[in-house]
């Protein structure tokens, strides 16, 4: 099995959705170019409740083995889904070697620090490497490149140096100048 380099972790209920299009509009922006992989946890419903189950295992290995990992999930009651929820369960402590990226897409202003003070601690327990400074992307604004240019501008450097990637230009993510 080959290891992506670039995973994102789709937590809305919904497959195809804006929360994934805003998470592929954060890997491209960091990368210059889309995910490897995409993981829709709506496509696994109910296998994720199974733990047995092959394939939720080998997406968990192949998410832990990332060397960019965009966890993104709508907010629900000021937090990330059950969903997603299901699926970070399953990793162990440390298992996520990559850069781990807390995304939410947010309906009000006051949910803006819900990937900062929800989502992010945990992808911090079940991670090994950096986890970067979350994003509150409103709901409304997802389609917009300047919801997410201030905080690419902020993380780049770092995601760069970490990642050894070449710093994306406006044309690539859009961005205007």
């Amino acid at each position: 099995m080959t290891t992506p380099r670039t995973v994102l972790v789709v937590g809305n209920p919904r497959p195809a959705s804006r929360t994934r299009a805003a998470g592929e509009q954060v890997v491209t922006g960091l990368t210059g170019r889309g995910p490897d992989l995409v993981v829709e946890l709506a496509d696994l419903g109910a296998e994720l409740l199974d733990w047995t189950s092959e394939r939720v295992t080998g997406l968990v290995e192949q998410v832990a083995a990332a060397d960019l990992v965009v966890v993104a999930s709508p907010t629900y009651k000021t937090a990330y889904t059950g969903l997603l929820k299901l699926f970070l369960d399953r990793f162990a402590i440390g298992q996520v070697a990559g850069v781990v990226v807390p995304l939410m897409l947010v309906a009000a202003p006051q949910h803006a620090l819900a990937p900062e003070l929800v989502l992010r601690p945990v992808l911090a327990e079940i991670s090994s490497g950096p986890v970067l400074k979350g994003l509150a992307v409103h709901d409304a604004a997802y389609d917009d490149p300047a919801s997410y240019a201030t905080w690419l501008d902020t993380v780049r450097p770092t995601t760069d140096r970490l990642l050894g990637a070449v710093t994306p230009s406006p044309e690539t993510t859009g961005a205007r100048a």
